[in-house]
């Protein structure tokens, strides 16, 4: 008699999976090689009509892996059965080629094993492995599957009529009933049986009954072994070979019944669909299974051999190659490579690093030129998704240069407007980006507005879309030119909450500042210390912002600095929002004493750091020196961009007190109280006596 061939398991790997499988590396498994459950699907065997011969082909033995395999709730296809898995990812290349095969491939037949004699279940007789190795900078990955399938020895042997229609093999008038019974009753289980029992019953609904393969002894307790059968949901399309969970089912049912199982009648169930009419084929095949030897070629005294691994489309036995860059969106690309390098420090650095708090950051840049050009490009490194820019101006021959969003072409025909077009360079480096420019002039202090009615729209319709952009966003970044410029987005910012990061620049000198919360916002912080008052970028002045801009020289009209000050400045400016996002308190957060330095004990920085380490409030950097100075400062009660008595003047008033500030010089100073502090401090002068020594001259004090 021949000997029965098995049509091995033929992977089909979804390419989900490898979307999956690269997020679970980089957030989940980062450096571990653990092995983590997985499970995959097959279903009956499938053929396809050859259009030019007219003749069936079947297609191979699927078994179907894709990201769905990872999820513990899924729910297969109807009809299709699942098969659990394993699958261990290698942190590198040599690591996957040295991968002690042999071990990897016991184990899992081993684990089969032992499963069927300590549970005499069949739920792990699919069982399979997956190992891979993800390259996930070129998109390659390499894959290679076993499917441990049980040796028997002596093989099994069909017998002289091989695989026969069920439909013939049943004879009987009543095999249309019956097989459409079956075919009913399975599609009433959930989840689908791959291996069944079947037995006639005449007063059962279509004279058939089935039964889970674990109910071997019940089931078929008073029915003759010559009319028992035993089927399983074949995957192979083949109609001389079987499938391969075929043979670890008949290794099961020997290893657990060695008395009754040496001549088995096995139904091959290969029908999705029962046949249109009584005259129309089955798919289906009965056919008797022989090992010769009887009862004494089964053992259960050890594990018998297995073999399983599949071979790669050069059929040898060899990992395969997924290579999906060619395939993908080069959008999608750019956003994965973006995400790779932050996601690579949570794997040992910073496994603590919220990110999301980065990427969801939406971030409002005022002023597009060089400091607004080196934040942004800082910001898209840090994964920042959203970012504005707002500017009055136009690109000039002066800005390519020194301003790394612009180029030759955009300073022709007057110049494009800058912040349009600082948005335009950003979608083009990273198409991911939600960049969007505003041309926009911000209204200011000493800067009057002309009484005439258009101009006070004009004022007003300004002032109201930067209160919108501000309101839209987390984050303000102050990068203008001059000091007035910076008292109107202080003031919406500060009553609306929001996050205040500041950048000045000098020569060979740089400020960066965050903002302080507003003080009638501050309470106790988790720790249960007061809120910190820290000041604005105006607390340390005793006069109010005023014209800076008119009567000046041409090196004072152009931001004369250092060509390195600013891309220092934007990334310190960068870092600050990451380090005060990443802080527990947020807008909050402490800021150290100017005395804190790298010797300072973990206790005396209880509560100041982030995961990125601390908060400072203000950062004075001397390029000469090459030398970074933290400083505090304090809130200001009569500070005229963030004091109380300000910000309910403007929620009060709204655009009417704005335009006096923009009106009047006087009228900040007045509002505060500064003006009479002015006067108190010039009484004070006068009023102090001046001793003078005899015998000193009269230029002498």
């Amino acid at each position: 008699m021949p000997i029965v061939q098995f049509a091995p398991f033929s992977s089909l790997v979804q390419p989900s999976l490898w979307h999956k499988l690269s997020d679970l590396k980089i957030d989940v498994l980062k450096l571990s090689d653990h092995a983590i459950s997985i499970t995959g699907t097959y279903s009956i065997g499938r053929t396809v009509k050859d259009r030019e011969t007219g003749r069936e082909i079947g297609l191979p033995c699927n078994l179907s892996v894709g990201a769905e395999g990872f999820e513990e709730d899924h729910k297969p296809p109807h009809g299709s059965v699942v098969a659990v898995g394993s699958l261990k990812n290698y942190n590198t290349i040599e690591e996957f080629k040295a991968a002690d095969k042999t071990a990897l491939f016991n184990a899992e037949a081993q684990a089969i094993w032992d499963h069927v004699l300590k549970t005499r279940e069949t739920s792990q007789l699919n069982r399979f492995l997956l190992i891979t190795f993800a390259d996930l900078k070129k998109y390659k990955y390499y894959y290679w599957f076993t499917f441990p399938a049980f040796v028997a020895k002596p093989a099994w042997e069909i017998g002289e009529e091989g695989w026969k229609s069920a439909a013939e093999e049943l004879s009987d008038e009543q095999h249309w009933v019956q097989l459409r019974a079956i075919h009913a009753k399975l599609h009433t289980q959930t989840p689908v049986l791959p291996y069944f029992l079947i037995k006639k019953t005449p007063s059962a609904e279509g004279g058939v009954e089935i039964a889970p393969v674990e109910a071997y002894e019940t089931f078929y307790a008073s029915v003759p072994p010559e009319q028992q059968t035993i089927a399983f949901i074949d995957p192979s399309a083949d109609p001389s070979n079987p499938g391969w969970p075929l043979r670890n089912l008949l290794a099961y049912l020997r290893a657990l019944y060695p008395a009754s199982t040496s001549r088995l009648r096995i139904l091959r169930w290969r029908d999705s669909e029962p046949p249109a009419s009584p005259n129309s084929g089955w798919k289906s095949q009965i056919g008797v299974l022989i090992q010769p030897g009887g009862e004494a070629a089964a053992s259960t005294e050890g594990r018998p051999s297995a073999v399983g691994w599949e071979k790669n489309p050069q059929g040898k036995l060899g990992p395969r190659v997924a290579d999906l860059a060619p395939m993908m969106d080069p959008t999608r690309l750019a956003a994965q490579a973006v995400d790779l390098n932050l996601k690579l420090m949570r794997w040992r650095i910073l496994p603590e690093l919220d990110l999301d708090k980065m990427s969801s950051a939406r971030c409002l840049l005022l002023g597009a030129g060089t400091l607004g050009c080196y934040v942004a490009r800082s910001l898209m490194g840090w994964g920042v998704r959203t970012i504005t820019f707002v500017d009055s101006g136009k690109v000039s021959f002066s800005n390519p240069v020194r301003q790394p969003l612009f180029e030759f072409a955009d300073c022709l025909d007057g110049g494009k407007p800058k912040a349009e077009t600082a948005a335009a360079a950003l979608g083009r480096i990273f198409p991911g980006i939600n960049a969007t420019g505003h041309t926009l002039s911000i209204p200011m202090p000493g800067h009057p507005i002309p009484p005439n009615a258009a101009s006070q729209a004009q004022a007003k319709a300004d002032v109201e879309k930067l209160e919108r952009l501000i309101e839209e966003h987390d984050a303000v970044f102050l990068l203008m030119d001059s000091r007035e410029s910076r008292w109107l987005p202080t003031v919406i910012a500060a009553a609306k909450g929001k996050i205040v990061l500041n950048a000045a620049l000098g020569f060979d000198t740089y400020l960066v500042m965050r903002h302080g919360a507003r003080t009638s916002s501050l309470s106790k912080g988790k720790d249960g210390k007061p809120h910190q008052r820290l000041g604005c970028y105006y607390c340390n002045d005793i006069v109010a912002p005023a014209d800076s801009l008119t009567d000046r020289t041409l090196d004072q009209m152009c931001t004369v600095t250092r060509p390195g000050l600013a891309p220092i400045a934007a990334a310190t400016a960068v870092e600050l929002l990451a380090s005060l996002l990443q802080h527990p308190e947020g807008l909050f957060a402490p800021a150290p004493p100017p005395t804190t330095n790298q010797t300072s004990t973990s206790e005396s920085q209880d509560g100041l750091n982030s995961v990125l380490g601390t908060v400072p409030h203000q950062l004075r950097g001397f390029l000469n020196q090459f030398r970074t100075m933290p400083l505090v400062g304090a809130a200001y009660d009569k500070c005229t961009g963030c004091s109380e008595t300000v910000l309910k003047a403007y929620e009060t008033e709204g655009f009417p007190m704005l335009l006096k500030a923009f009106n009047d010089a006087k009228y900040l100073e007045t509002l505060t109280g500064l003006d009479k502090l002015y006067d108190e401090g010039e009484g004070l002068l006068e009023s102090v006596e001046w001793d003078e020594e005899e015998g000193e001259g009269d230029d002498d004090f």
